[in-house]
């Protein structure tokens, strides 16, 4: 009998053993975690609530990095590279569908290069106008962009960003042509300022500018309506279904990472997730937890790629590069 089998089955079960062991082990120093996008961005400012929670369940110190550049690819580039140990992983969101769209060729494959861990929670877009518009709600907002076509305006934090994915979504259900203005800082200050017709923040990032007196909130982009805004209709209740957006945030590892590990961190972050005080953290975030295995994780990111892709076919939105 030739030697190579039972020098293979050897060699497959001590890799076993030292992955069990490794596992076993974890975590036994801080544990890095990159955000690639930057500090007060929805993305980042829920997982800096989150992770201090969880880093308390764990043990070991989640030390939030901001790593951000070219929408995100810089820091997802760096993770999908990164040795997959259960010692790194990034702040993953609606916005890793947008890159695949905006780039021919990344440096990572969105879908094989990650494991989606765990789901922080989904937020909507807040639809805001500027009080200069007179637009008191949806209704009025559509009526004015079907009477005059390509007149209005409507802001982002740049293309495919989830403030430009939300509008397109808009436009296509109520079937107005509308123009889109993309800023790097998401251009709230030109839409308070009445320079720009309207804008789809996310809501996390909204919540200081709301109470200016300078913005009209006419809906926000989900199914129902949500606690911290609860006079703002959903976008359904306006009539367009077919325009709803929830912006998700997650935690995702480097592929290869141990299972094990993957769902230790998963426990870890629901059961902090489960904290009345984290939960009051989030609910003034207008962020609302969703618990899902890490299979249901996995499935749920994989179709969003697969739908942020279609809205980009429907939008026309051609890759930047």
């Amino acid at each position: 009998m030739s030697l190579l089998r039972p020098l293979a089955a050897i060699g497959a079960t001590v890799l076993l053993a030292a992955v069990s062991a490794q596992a076993d082990n974890w975590p036994t120093r801080p544990i890095r975690v990159i955000s690639p996008f930057p500090a007060g961005s929805a993305s980042d400012t829920t997982a800096r609530v989150v992770l201090d929670s969880v880093s308390q369940v764990i043990g070991q110190p989640m030390v939030l990095e901001t790593k951000p550049g070219a929408g995100g690819v810089v820091g997802f580039a760096d993770v999908a590279k990164a040795e997959p140990d259960g010692y790194t992983y990034v702040t993953s969101s609606t916005s890793l569908g947008t890159g695949s769209v905006l780039h021919r060729h990344l440096p990572y494959d969105p879908v094989k290069d990650f494991v989606p861990v765990v789901m922080f929670g989904v937020q909507p877009n807040v639809l805001v106008a500027s009080k200069e518009s007179g637009f008191k709600t949806l209704a009025d907002l559509v009526a004015a962009a079907k009477a005059k076509p390509g007149a209005l305006t409507f802001a982002s934090a740049g293309i495919g960003s989830s403030s430009h994915m939300a509008g397109e979504r808009l436009r296509l259900a109520a079937n107005i042509d509308v123009r889109h203005v993309p800023f790097r800082d998401g251009g709230l200050t030109e839409v308070m300022a009445g320079r720009i017709d309207y804008y789809f923040i996310p809501l996390a990032a909204a919540a200081a500018a709301l109470g200016s007196g300078k913005l009209t909130v006419l809906a926000v982009s989900s199914p129902k309506r949500v606690a911290l805004l609860p006079d703002a209709p959903s976008v359904v209740e306006a009539g367009y279904p077919n325009a709803v957006f929830r912006f998700w945030v997650g935690l995702s590892a480097p592929a290869r990472t141990p299972a094990a590990i993957v769902s230790r961190v998963h426990d870890a972050t629901e059961k902090a997730l489960q904290d009345p005080g984290l939960k009051e953290r989030l609910a003034k975030l207008g962020v609302e937890p969703v618990p899902m295995s890490v299979d249901a994780f996995g499935k749920y990111v994989r179709d969003d790629i697969a739908g942020t892709a279609e809205l980009a076919k429907q939008a026309n939105i051609e890759p930047l590069d």
